[in-house]
């Protein structure tokens, strides 16, 4: 189990003395303990995989938008502590898909939907994310989905 394995790597940085990799692990146990909190477990409580997957995408999403507002403003050493972290972070989480992948995916689930028209844009991203499960990037998703329906 990934949980499992992410506890046991913090462990082991505590050994190492690698302060970079054990901080960015007790934040991503952190976060999973309050995932298992909020879905009713205890905070010893161990996630499924897809659980675990789905929290360390959003902690990366988050990493990626605090890597744009640094870079904004002009705060470029803040921004690379949260690239070192989004590195550690990435390591957990599937290869993403390509475009031309997600395409594939999104044609077939169009045909599968029988969409034709712009309007019902919404229900064909969300019935491929579903499908992708984190696999793919939202944005690229929605990207592909829009011109598809042009």
């Amino acid at each position: 189990m990934l949980h499992e394995q992410i506890k046991k790597e913090a462990q082991n940085a505590l050994k190492e003395r690698s302060a970079s990799l054990l901080k960015a692990l007790r934040n991503i146990i952190a976060a999973l303990i309050n995932e298992a909190v909020a879905r009713g477990k205890t905070p010893s409580g161990i996630l499924s995989d897809e659980e675990v997957i789905s929290v360390i995408t959003r902690l990366a999403k988050q990493r990626k938008e605090s890597i744009e507002q640094f870079e904004k403003g002009g705060r470029k050493e803040l921004a690379q502590e949260e690239r070192e972290e989004l590195g550690y972070l990435e390591t957990y989480l599937p290869d993403m898909m390509s475009e031309d992948e997600v395409k594939k995916v999104v044609a077939a689930k169009k045909v599968e939907l029988g969409i034709t028209d712009k309007s019902k844009t919404g229900i064909l991203i969300g019935a491929v994310m579903k499908e992708l499960k984190g696999r793919a990037d939202g944005a690229l998703v929605k990207k592909v989905v829009e011109e598809m329906l042009r």
